[in-house]
């Protein structure tokens, strides 16, 4: 995975922020770095929020577990080490992702013996696929669709295209990891 160096570019919003600048951030969450790169045009930030962000991370179809496989699993294949190490600190446990799953969502792939669900399985390899050909065939849309319904294959394939953009941000800007 790509490491960022320790300099951003363009610099994150640093305090003291201006009553415009908090509020945008206090919609976005903890005051990380990419919400604050977010934040340099707080517009920006109350846009990427409403505009499917907030829907995507906390109430879309998919289940906790199965949202942070699609995103650990796109920032790993993207090298967006910033974003990969977030949701993993953040989330890996209250999903029930054991040590051996987040290596394999690093450099593993859906046929290692840690994937155990075959709707885990079904969900990485619809992921692979989304990454590498931009585009599902006939089975991994049926997997998917097994794994998540008709509707968490729909937000799965969303959630795929936003981390993508995350990963590109995260990566073109060199966010510094996060303590």
């Amino acid at each position: 995975m790509l490491r960022n160096p320790n300099h951003a570019r363009p610099a994150p919003v640093e305090p003291p922020y201006d009553t415009e600048t908090a509020d945008a951030l206090s919609a976005l969450g903890p005051p990380i770095a990419l919400f604050r790169l977010l934040a340099r045009r707080p517009e920006r930030a109350r846009a990427v929020h409403g505009g499917g962000s907030y829907y995507l991370s906390r109430r879309c179809a998919l289940t906790l577990r199965h949202r942070e496989l699609v995103i650990d699993r796109v920032s790993a294949l993207c090298g967006a080490e910033y974003e990969w190490r977030i949701h993993v600190d953040a989330f890996a446990a209250k999903a029930g992702l054991s040590d051996a799953q987040v290596r394999s969502l690093t450099a593993g792939d859906p046929s290692d013996a840690c994937w155990t669900d075959p709707a885990d399985a079904a969900l990485l390899r619809a992921v692979d696929a989304l990454h590498t050909r931009h585009d599902l065939t006939d089975d991994e849309w049926a997997g998917l669709v097994a794994a998540t319904g008709e509707e968490g294959a729909i937000d799965a394939i969303l959630i795929c295209g936003w981390y993508h953009a995350i990963a590109f941000l995260a990566r073109a800007a060199r966010l510094p990891l996060e303590a």
